[in-house]
């Protein structure tokens, strides 16, 4: 049985008979896409964990692309029936949407376990456990009782607009140079199965010898590293041509 963000009013905190809970089936799977308080925030989304596994893409309250403003999002490229629905209530119908991205990506959506979100963005909970990372949506029951706690509440991001999917990579970089400058880092990944676009790792003050390290949530699943792109750029105009580059870059893929 699959909740595609379960209601909140009327319904969180009330007893199990009258909500959706892991008892309703020998497997819930549960998505939370828009899980804020409904006082002040709106939000129709029940919040506490309440299946075998719970999904919270994003943190599970706020979705990519849905902070749009309203015209565009009623003039939307699906038509102004679904930009529409989508400006009433973007956060929870994001539920059913990564639900059928799901199906069409069977190595897609995989929920890290993870005590929060503030948590999952840090390197406690990468990459997924020895049994795996569960697949959000349709092939979540490919899991059923591989986990034994209670509630396994599971974390990932998303893409802004369709396809949604996005696949967790840790980027480690050590830099090599002779003088510090302020700058940024970008990084694309190049695989077997396809390339990324480029990625941001650091800003700011970057100083030879130092290691970075940032997590890369890609577009596409790039398979086996087959290069890596290192970009690096001034913030402004510097007269003594600094030069910057890698003495290292390690990729580490979160499913295996």
């Amino acid at each position: 049985l699959s909740g595609l963000d379960p209601a909140q009013p009327y319904f969180q905190g009330t007893p199990i008979e009258v909500r959706l809970d892991k008892s309703d089936a020998e497997f819930v799977d549960v998505i939370h896409t828009d899980s804020a308080p409904t006082i002040p925030y709106l939000g129709f989304g029940i919040r506490t964990a309440i299946g075998h596994l719970d999904f919270y893409p994003n943190g599970g309250q706020q979705m990519p692309g849905c902070e749009k403003n309203p015209i565009s999002q009623i003039v939307d490229l699906d038509g102004i029936w679904e930009g529409t629905r989508d400006f009433v209530a973007c956060n929870h119908l994001r539920s059913y949407k990564y639900y059928s991205d799901s199906i069409i990506y069977p190595d897609g959506f995989l929920g890290y376990p993870c005590p929060s979100y503030d948590v999952f963005e840090t390197e406690r909970c990468f990459p997924c456990p020895p049994e795996g990372c569960p697949n959000m949506g349709h092939f979540a029951d490919k899991f059923k009782g591989k986990f034994k706690s209670d509630f396994v509440k599971l974390y990932l991001n998303t893409g802004e607009a369709k396809d949604f999917p996005l696949w967790r990579y840790k980027v480690t970089m050590t830099l090599s140079g002779k003088h510090k400058v302020k700058g940024y880092v970008n990084v694309a990944l190049y695989g077997s199965d396809g390339n990324t676009r480029q990625h941001q790792i650091v800003e700011g003050t970057l100083q030879p010898d130092n290691t970075y390290t940032s997590f890369v949530d890609a577009e596409v699943n790039i398979g086996t590293v087959t290069k890596v792109k290192f970009l690096w750029n001034n913030n402004w105009l510097n007269p003594t041509f600094p030069e910057l580059g890698a003495a290292t870059i390690t990729v580490q893929s979160g499913e295996n």
